[in-house]
C-alpha cells in the first residue's frame, strides 16, 4: 500500500511519461490518455483520488473538482513546473 505522497510522485513521472512538455516546464496530458493508460492502471488503484491528492498540493491542475471516465476524457491535466529554487539571501 503506497502512501499519498509516494503516489503522486509516482503521478508526476506517468504525466511526464505520457505528457508533452510546454515552453514553461509543464507537461501536458489529457484525463482519457491517463486513465487508458495501461502502465497507469496497474499503479494506481484510484487515479481520480490521486489527482485530486495532486490538485490539492499544486502539483496538477486541471478544470473541475471531480474527473469521470468518458466525460472528461478531453480535460488537460497540467503537471506545474518545478518550483525555482529561493533567491532571497538572509
Amino acid at each position: 500500500m503506497m502512501n499519498v505522497e509516494e503516489e503522486v510522485g509516482r503521478l508526476r513521472e506517468e504525466i511526464k511519461r505520457l505528457g508533452q512538455l510546454q515552453s514553461d516546464g509543464s507537461y501536458k496530458v489529457t484525463f482519457g490518455v491517463l486513465f487508458n493508460d495501461d502502465r497507469c492502471a496497474n499503479i494506481f488503484e484510484a487515479l481520480v483520488g490521486t489527482l485530486r491528492a495532486a490538485k490539492k498540493r499544486k502539483i496538477v491542475a486541471y478544470d473541475g473538482e471531480l474527473l469521470l471516465q468518458g466525460v472528461h476524457d478531453n480535460v488537460v491535466v497540467t503537471l506545474m513546473p518545478p518550483s525555482a529554487p529561493s533567491t532571497a539571501t538572509e
